[in-house]
């Protein structure tokens, strides 16, 4: 029934003809976002209709709005549903089981709404059964996320390690503004995706050297001993290894001679200079290869350049960079993701200079780019070599144990 028309007299009638039927008051909160106090003074007016449980639906225009409905789950004395609205509402549901919240709601597979998990992904990736108080909160933090691989992943590892954890999607505008929002030991860590890898640098206490060199973050831990936020850069290593380990695979097939990096000596041309591009610029440069930038904006191309002694060159020039063959071409934009997997950054014809081509994107597995580059003779290594490797690094950081490697990579090579 609804709050508004929970009259004394409805009520009333209502408790006298049920028996034993249970009553749900529900009341829809629209417009400003609500403090935990404004909420509480609601509730607590819902309460006295005698009610036996209490439903709360909420219109949620950022992330952080939800935090004051997890502190209510966690404090009503009596059985209370929390539904957010919109897509960055998507938590009050797979999260709610953890503070508190008595029934979870869910889509049909073929009729998806805003901020709502289907019903299959609820039963067979997030398996909320198993969710309880002492559950400790990971997650994506991007914009957009929908495309994110990362629950089918870190979800049944959690639960194959034996760990008491759960990782959602997290649709964050402002990453500063989220950190300071939510700062309870209940969200121990996080995985920062686009746009944010640089921008939450300077959300943590603490950056790794590597991650501090490099300028952006992929991962984020909130320390046990101290609550203080540690990033890190899983990117950098997982990215350069896979393009290594290929090369070298493919001189092994050729007895060529193996010493140090097969990257040594060559050139790498990097497109895009975001938090990826970032992680691969300084990964190559470590390994001995001589790095060329484009992107999109000419000056953020030159400022990485400049901080891995590069070269950046104009957007608009990379079809014609052909001084020489063999070199090493990485992708780190998001040219070619679904929804747009009809693209490529680079024609064919410009691919038959490269040796290998490094495709950073994963949705889809096979980018237009990948197979324009097999079709032409190279050496191609997909997005989902980067993912495997970054999320292992990552979930070793998030449990302070080992990544059940096998199992995982497994589980992502299913899904794609």
């Amino acid at each position: 029934m609804d709050y508004e028309v929970a009259s004394e007299d409805v009520m009333a009638e209502y408790v006298y003809n049920r028996s034993n039927t249970k009553l749900i008051v529900s009341s829809y909160v629209n417009g400003t976002k609500p403090s935990a106090e404004e909420l509480g003074y609601l509730i607590a007016c819902m309460q006295s209709t005698g009610a036996d449980v209490l439903k709360l639906v909420l219109d949620v225009e950022k992330i952080t709005d939800l935090a004051p409905v997890f502190t209510m789950l966690s404090h009503c004395q009596m059985p209370l549903i929390a539904l957010a609205v919109g897509s960055r509402g998507l938590i009050s549901q797979l999260l709610g089981p953890k503070f508190g919240g008595v029934l979870v709601y869910g889509s049909l597979s073929d009729k998806a709404v805003p901020g709502m998990p289907t019903l299959l992904s609820l039963r067979q990736v997030y398996k909320l059964e198993y969710i309880n108080a002492d559950t400790k909160v990971f997650g994506l933090i991007s914009n957009p996320v929908g495309h994110s691989k990362g629950p089918i992943l870190h979800n049944p590892a959690f639960r194959h390690t034996g760990y008491n954890g759960i990782y959602v999607p997290m649709q964050v505008d402002d990453v500063k503004e989220f950190f300071r929002t939510y700062t309870s030991s209940d969200f121990a860590g996080f995985s920062v995706g686009i746009p944010h890898k640089e921008a939450a640098v300077g959300c943590c206490d603490e950056v790794h050297p590597l991650a501090k060199s490099i300028g952006a973050v992929n991962t984020i831990v909130r320390r046990p001993t101290d609550g203080k936020l540690v990033g890190y850069n899983t990117d950098c290593d997982a990215s350069i290894s896979a393009i290594e380990d290929a090369l070298t695979e493919r001189r092994i097939t050729q007895k060529g001679v193996l010493g140090a990096s097969p990257l040594a000596g060559k050139t790498f041309v990097l497109i895009g200079a975001g938090g990826a591009g970032r992680a691969l610029a300084f990964g190559a440069k470590s390994r001995g290869a001589r790095v060329i930038i484009f992107n999109r904006d000419y000056e953020r191309a030159r400022a990485l350049a400049k901080a891995v002694s590069g070269e950046a060159l104009p957007y608009e020039s990379l079809d014609r960079f052909r001084p020489e063959n063999g070199m090493i071409l990485a992708n780190a934009s998001a040219i070619g993701m679904e929804p747009n997997s009809d693209q490529s950054p680079v024609s064919k014809e410009a691919l038959k200079a490269y040796e290998l081509v490094f495709d950073a994107v994963y949705t889809p597995r096979n980018t237009r780019l990948l197979q324009e580059a097999k079709e032409v003779g190279a050496v191609v290594v997909s997005g989902v070599e980067m993912f495997i490797r970054q999320a292992l690094g990552q979930f070793r950081l998030f449990t302070g144990g080992l990544a059940p490697e096998a199992f995982m990579r497994k589980l992502v090579l299913e899904q794609f």
